[in-house]
């Protein structure tokens, strides 16, 4: 089963809407934001697919779609690292879905470490 990485650790999925459905779109790496145009109303949950965690495409997307006003649930899924979490919720992602066998490598103290994400960034370190 995954697991499901939030800011307060991890956790199990609570989407009970299914996959299959309207109000969710389960998106490839290669989509094109603009091609969502007029399609997001009413839709509750994106979940954005990552085959590898050197593939950065679903951070931009995930971009693109906030700035387009989309203010529903943003889901990265797949080969996310802890060390990319930062970097996922700043992009607009709510929360990370990994599978149990990273979970197991990269426990949830390591995911925590980076959950305080809107400080420690390099703007503000520089500000300071």
């Amino acid at each position: 089963m995954n697991v499901i990485v939030t800011d307060a650790g991890f956790g199990p999925d609570d989407w009970t809407g299914g996959f299959d459905t309207p109000r969710v779109l389960d998106l490839p790496p290669d989509t094109d934001p603009a091609t969502l145009a007029g399609r997001l109303d009413g839709v509750d949950l994106i979940r954005l697919h990552f085959p590898s965690s050197a593939d950065g495409r679903g951070f931009s997307i995930a971009r693109q779609l906030r700035l387009t006003g989309y203010a529903g649930r943003l889901r990265a899924c797949g080969h996310v690292l802890a060390d990319q979490y930062t970097m996922a919720r700043r992009a607009g992602f709510d929360e990370v879905e990994i599978g149990p066998d990273l979970a197991a490598r990269q426990p949830e103290d390591q995911w925590l470490s980076r959950a305080n994400w809107r400080a420690h960034d390099y703007q503000s370190r520089l500000r300071g």
